[in-house]
């Protein structure tokens, strides 16, 4: 229901760390918002979801557990969580239904995030109020892969555009430094970033780890996380290691790469957290052969149970990957391949790396990623000035619709 009269008082809390791209600032005592909204594409129980809906899953849990009323504005399905869920219709059709469901059905907050992954939400021109924009990665390279030419030109202009420009007088939050990079490649002024880095639950009791090779890659089967790839060169290296090669995950993909998947390949689709966890411990080695990521969620995940990951050298591995120390990062096709076989033929390297990954690990935990990202909204809040009208932050590209 919609909510009225006078806004609700924000919270009062002392200044939490936080991770910035630009050196440490004097402090003053900060204001933290009471009432968070969170725009997002889906909710964590939608089948498509990803490491992004975890994240800000992640996040509403623990500032609705610190206090903060957080509602996840989204499209549907919707699943119950301990914060409010409103769902704006279907996964494409609620972003022209946003605005519409937001003034309905929400009324006002402190505090509007805006999930930013790909098409936007272009809250600027239509939200009056603090705002932070949530970053996971931005998605340059990868319209060419999901759109035919000019839809992937017009996405690439539309997303550009809603990043440097129509965000330009809010804060932006980045996952990763790679992230973090990329929107300064784009223009956004880099005193307005600030990383906040994903974490991870800490591990039950450790299971066994396979006596006979296994080798694991998860996520979800779309094109640029290249499971077919993956698949390519398992056929090369199976002849060496032999073993097992599991893929977790679904997607629109999972037919196509069933149909050429060699000997030794199980697809197990979705899998409870349990038989995750049990299948993390039980991998010699964690395969990642995505064209980009924010950070690599599953990387971690994994180094929590000492495995460590073979990836490419690409924006987000960068980061969650120490190459050589927790795992290699691969320059290409044939350097991959190598070091799989490399580590699959070494208990001894395969053990050190991973115990320095369960090492990295411990630094990311969710509680220290909602601390820091608390911190950069009291932050947002604190910077707002009170406007009578909605931003103009100028043109919109060519071609592009403004949200209205």
């Amino acid at each position: 229901m919609p909510q009225h009269g006078p806004p609700t008082p924000p919270l009062a809390a002392p200044p939490a760390p936080r991770t910035s791209l630009r050196p440490p600032q004097p402090q003053e005592p900060t204001v933290q918002p009471r009432r968070i909204v969170f725009l997002s594409r889906r909710d964590l129980g939608n089948p498509a979801a990803g490491g992004s809906e975890l994240l800000v899953d992640r996040l509403a849990d623990g500032l609705t557990a610190l206090g903060h009323e957080v509602t996840l504005l989204c499209g549907g399905p919707t699943a119950r969580r301990n914060y409010r869920v409103v769902s704006a219709g279907g996964d494409l059709g609620h972003f022209l239904r946003a605005r519409r469901t937001f003034e309905k059905h929400i009324g006002g907050c402190d505090l509007l995030v805006e999930v930013c992954n790909g098409l936007p939400y272009l809250t600027p021109l239509w939200h009056r109020g603090p705002s932070l924009c949530l970053v996971n990665h931005v998605h340059t390279e990868l319209w060419g892969m999901r759109f035919p030419g000019p839809a992937a030109g017009l996405g690439r202009r539309l997303e550009h555009w809603a990043l440097s420009a129509a965000q330009r007088d809010n804060l932006l939050v980045a996952v990763s430094p790679s992230t973090a990079n990329a929107l300064g490649a784009l223009g956004v002024d880099r005193e307005r970033i600030r990383v906040v880095h994903n974490g991870v639950e800490s591990p039950q009791a450790l299971t066994a780890r396979s006596p006979e090779p296994l080798f694991l890659a998860v996520g979800r089967l779309v094109e640029y996380k290249r499971i077919d790839l993956l698949l390519r060169l398992w056929e090369r290296v199976r002849p060496v290691t032999g073993g097992r090669l599991v893929i977790v995950g679904d997607g629109p993909e999972r037919r196509r790469l069933e149909a050429m998947a060699g000997p030794g390949v199980v697809f197990k689709g979705y899998v409870s957290e349990v038989e995750k966890h049990e299948l993390l411990c039980a991998s010699w080695l964690l395969l990642h052969p995505s064209a980009v990521e924010g950070w690599g969620l599953v990387v971690t995940e994994a180094a929590t149970r000492g495995t460590p990951s073979v990836g490419f050298d690409v924006p987000g591995l960068r980061d969650s990957v120490e190459d050589g120390v927790t795992g290699v990062l691969a320059r290409g096709e044939s350097s991959f391949a190598a070091a799989w076989c490399a580590l699959a033929l070494s208990a001894e390297r395969r053990t050190a790396m991973g115990r320095a990954a369960m090492r990295q690990a411990e630094r990311y935990r969710w509680s220290g990623t909602v601390s820091a990202f608390r911190a950069v909204a009291a932050e947002a809040v604190g910077a707002a000035v009170p406007q009578q009208q909605p931003k103009t932050p100028g043109p919109v590209p060519a071609g592009a619709v403004a949200l209205r």
